[in-house]
């Protein structure tokens, strides 16, 4: 084993993760470190859920290419938590994603997240632990590895009630963003003023948190993916996750099944502003 301090980006393919890995990039091209608290990564490890809007994966490859010029380490992890979903939904357990739910008086509510958890969190906690350090599976983490490492996750400044500490012994969490005051807008303008990236938010595109205005933009620029979210959410009317739970599950925040949103429903975008316009805040 390499008793050494690894420094890892999660890395989501949004515009803040971008930003992060592509500091990176810059300070070990150029020699730019601007910003010390990015570091030169160890590895920047992205976990492909399969279920991505198209734009995610071309930020990806972008990513991809920028480390392979800087020498930085760069992994996929094939996590197929849609294939998990699509397999087993409705048969046997799976992870919780924060569906809106809806019961017989009316109330609207959400369930727990757990898929950025199961499906990312834990992923990269192996792959860093077995393939990295050299541990077998199972086998418990020394005492001196305990906390060494760093995991560098992407929140910006105006997320900080998101911080929290690791759930995983090996890690530190980091938040390299807040500390340097970067909200979307700086990753945004980063990506493209210095790089030439044009980048939008990452989530699987049938993630609950999306805004409804999110749907109707895929369903006019990106069939397939709209097509994948109105799957899941028929899924969602004609199945239960297990015989506990009676509510309605639903995608969207209005508790409406995506094909039955109104123009008004979808009248929830948020901007912000740069170089003189309004540009989507997130999904």
């Amino acid at each position: 084993m390499s008793w050494r301090a690894y420094k890892i980006l999660s890395f989501g393919a949004g515009m803040l993760s971008t930003a992060l890995a592509l500091l990176a990039c810059e300070a070990a091209i150029w020699g730019h470190n601007i910003y010390p608290v990015v570091p030169i990564y160890d590895a920047v490890i992205f976990c492909d859920l399969g279920g991505e809007p198209p734009w995610v994966y071309t930020q990806v490859e972008f990513v991809r290419a920028a480390c392979r010029r800087a020498g930085i380490p760069f992994y996929v992890l094939d996590t197929n938590m849609h294939g998990e979903f699509t397999q087993k939904f409705g048969r046997v357990n799976t992870t919780t994603l924060p569906w809106c739910t809806l019961d017989e008086n009316g109330s609207i509510g959400r369930m727990k997240r757990h898929c950025t958890y199961d499906y990312k969190v834990k992923m990269i906690y192996m792959f860093v632990k077995c393939e990295m350090l050299g541990y077998r599976k199972g086998e418990h983490i020394s005492t001196f590895d305990k906390g060494l490492h760093e995991m560098h996750i992407g929140y910006g400044a105006e997320e900080q009630r998101r911080m929290k500490p690791s759930r995983h012994p090996l890690f530190k969490n980091v938040y390299p963003l807040v500390e340097m005051g970067w909200t979307r807008k700086e990753c945004y303008a980063y990506n493209l003023e210095v790089w030439g990236l044009d980048t939008k938010a990452s989530a699987c595109v049938y993630c609950p948190y999306h805004r409804n205005c999110f749907y109707p933009y895929l369903y006019h620029n990106h069939r397939p993916s709209f097509d994948m979210v109105a799957d899941m959410d028929a899924l969602l009317e004609r199945e239960q996750p297990n015989s506990l739970i009676r509510n309605k599950l639903y995608l969207s925040r209005s508790c409406k099944r995506v094909w039955e949103l109104t123009p008004g429903d979808c009248m929830d975008a948020k901007y912000f502003e740069y170089g003189g316009k309004l540009l989507w805040d997130t999904f």
